[in-house]
């Protein structure tokens, strides 16, 4: 990249400039688009002309306020299709912004890093809300004080390992209604319950990568039923392979007796709840409680 060299060609006053897009989703494939009338190839990345991608004036400020700006295009079957965005490939994505010498596509500037916010669809095309860096400044962050687990199973606070036998199962979709309800095979040996708020990722078919959370997980006439949350976004056919993994409530109970990872539980069980952070005497009415530091309440 000669930035220099841009930057030179825009001060002659007569310049050959378009801009240029590259989404990078979340399943690492990479699109890249362009609002000039042929592809060029941008910092690796070939960006096409034919998606009518456009997008509005990109506005950018110093220090921690966010650079927000909205991407158009229309729905295209080879590039960002219909299907894709409801089924939630593009959440999240990387973008990444150029201005480029269209005669050296080698010169470019990096004008906007951020990520798609929200999608909307009317009349055969989108438009994408561009996200900027700083916007993830805008999320709470610390530890809550709760008597649940706070960590998710698996991650670096829970520490456990879900790859170990007993824990995972890799299963044959028998049948499929709306990508809600699925009847399995191969995820015998399991109690009943046992996948309940657990990971659901399609490993194979026109859904694979996706994922959902598991629901209800029951055993009726030797099949495996399991419900999730939401609808998987994309078709999920009988025949494809999925990947189910044992799911925990919380609970200190739950971390103790099906993880024996009582050590790494991140809640607070013994913090008091808000009524009885609430609650305060009566004349003429026993508490029934029992004291924290000893003793029999009155």
């Amino acid at each position: 990249m000669t930035r220099e060299a841009l930057l030179e060609h825009l001060a002659t006053g007569a310049t050959t400039v378009c801009r240029a897009w590259t989404v990078t989703r979340r399943d690492g494939e990479v699109l890249g688009f362009t609002d000039h009338d042929l592809e060029i190839v941008v910092d690796g990345v070939v960006c096409r002309a034919d998606t009518g991608m456009t997008a509005r004036v990109l506005n950018q400020t110093t220090g921690l306020s966010v650079d927000n700006t909205e991407a158009f295009g229309a729905l295209s079957a080879s590039s960002i299709t219909e299907a894709d965005l409801l089924a939630g490939r593009f959440d999240g994505a990387e973008v990444r912004a150029f201005l480029v010498n269209w005669q050296t596509p080698e010169d470019f500037i990096e004008q906007f890093r951020g990520y798609l916010g929200e999608v909307s669809r009317s009349g055969g095309a989108f438009k994408a809300e561009l996200r900027g860096l700083s916007e993830r400044l805008n999320r709470p962050h610390g530890m809550a004080y709760t008597p649940g687990c706070s960590a998710v199973l698996g991650d670096n606070r829970c520490r456990f390992d879900l790859e170990q036998p007993g824990y995972f199962a890799v299963a044959t979709v028998d049948e499929a209604d709306e990508g809600r309800g699925f009847v399995l095979t191969g995820a015998a040996g399991f109690d009943e319950r046992w996948f309940e708020s657990g990971r659901f990722e399609v490993l194979t078919g026109a859904a694979a990568g996706l994922f959902g959370v598991v629901k209800n997980d029951r055993i009726e006439g030797g099949k495996r039923i399991v419900d999730l949350w939401q609808s998987i976004g994309a078709e999920v056919a009988p025949g494809d392979s999925v990947r189910v993994t044992a799911g925990c409530d919380k609970t200190p109970a739950m971390c103790r007796a099906k993880f024996a990872n009582f050590l790494n539980f991140r809640g607070f069980p013994h913090i008091p709840g808000e009524d009885w952070l609430a609650s305060y005497p009566v004349p003429d009415r026993a508490s029934g409680g029992v004291s924290r530091v000893g003793g029999t309440g009155s």
